[in-house]
This record gives C-alpha cells, sequence and structure tokens, in this order.
C-alpha cells in the first residue's frame, strides 16, 4: 500500500479518512475511557498520552508501517475513534487491520461493521489483498466475539506475543479473511454497506 497516498474510504454508515494531528480535539470526547485500553498495547487516558498515540501514528505512516484512519459516524457528522491499516507486506498481499477503537456511544451500533467493510474491501477490491489478518489480546472476547460474527476464522493464539503498557505479556490470538471468501461475506455479513460495492 502506498502510505504516502490520500485514501478516503465511504459506505452508507462510515467515513473514514486519513488521521491528522488537527483531530486532537475531535478524538478527546471519545477517547478516554478505560474500557477501551482494557488490552491495548499503550494507554490513553489523558491528553498527553492522545497526543503520543496520535503522533506515533502518524510517525507509522511516515515510515511507512502503518495508515491510520479516523472513523466518523456518517449518522451524526462526528468523529468516534481510529483504525489502521498496518504490518502490510505487498510482495505477499496480504495486511492487518489493527489499532481499531471506538467510543462507547458508537460501540454495538454497526459503525465498527462499516469500518470493516471498508478497510476489507479496499483491500481485497483495490490493494490486490490475497489476505488480511486481524488480532487481538486473547483475553478480549468481545472483540474475538466480534471478529467471528463477521465471518473471519480464528487460526490461533501466539503465546506471551506482545508486551501491553503494564508489562504484561500478552497472548494474541490471530483471525483472518481471505480474497475467495469475500464475496460471500460481502453479500451476507456486510450487505447492508455493500450498495456500491
Amino acid at each position: 500500500m502506498d502510505f504516502s497516498a490520500h485514501v478516503v474510504l465511504e459506505n452508507s454508515r462510515a467515513r473514514l479518512r486519513p488521521l491528522e494531528a488537527s483531530d486532537f480535539a475531535a478524538l478527546k470526547p471519545v477517547a478516554f475511557d478505560p474500557e477501551l485500553w482494557k488490552y491495548t498495547l499503550t494507554t490513553c487516558h489523558t491528553p498527553m498520552e492522545l497526543a503520543a498515540y496520535l503522533q506515533q501514528a502518524l510517525q507509522g505512516r511516515e515510515k511507512g508501517l502503518r495508515y491510520p484512519f479516523v472513523i466518523v459516524d456518517r449518522l451524526t457528522g462526528r468523529i468516534a475513534g481510529s483504525t489502521s491499516y498496518y504490518n502490510s507486506a505487498p510482495d505477499e498481499c496480504r495486511m492487518s487491520i489493527s489499532y481499531t477503537w471506538v467510543g462507547k456511544e458508537f460501540q454495538r451500533s454497526g459503525l465498527n461493521r462499516a469500518c470493516k467493510h471498508l478497510l476489507l474491501n479496499h483491500a481485497f477490491g483495490h490493494l490486490g489483498c490475497e489476505r488480511v489478518e486481524l488480532e487481538t489480546d486473547a483475553r478480549n472476547w468481545k472483540s474475538r466475539e466480534a471478529m467471528a460474527r463477521m465471518g473471519a476464522t480464528e487460526e490461533g493464539i501466539l503465546r506471551s506475543h506482545r508486551i501491553t503498557q503494564g508489562g504484561r505479556r500478552r497472548d494474541t490470538v490471530i483471525f483472518s479473511i481471505l480474497k475467495p471468501e469475500w464475496d460471500s461475506l460481502r453479500q451476507s455479513v456486510f450487505k447492508e454497506f455493500d450498495a456500491r460495492g
């Protein structure tokens, strides 16, 4: 993926646009819920931590390691959180979706699923991916259930895989969706968002 490109993705429910440092103020109202960061590798409980999070995400884009988006809820026009492409391996036609967080008031509203539709559709339809991976902390059952509901296949657990903000070694669960599976999932799990293809 060309991480210097300006990519905007949109369906009936969500709009994803490149994250910018100027999004700090709009993200503050949704970022400081401790539950959002319970299973993450970093914390974001204060304005200083949010600023550091944004800086790290933008530096990741500059280095070609990550493509961070801002999530805009089209029903309200408000910024609801962030998500990213990362771990891009163009020669192997695969990448990951991660660093996803959505403010509490937007959870269980269909917004996260709408974002996954956009990211998966772009990855398979425009970026030439054959495989998209998703991962989460093995203890994060809410996230694991959401990935399974969207049709991702749980492939296994990488034991003692990452170090969290508190120093705990995290077991990471890996899910994936393959390109041959995408058309079926578009027409079933994601059909409400797929009017524009």
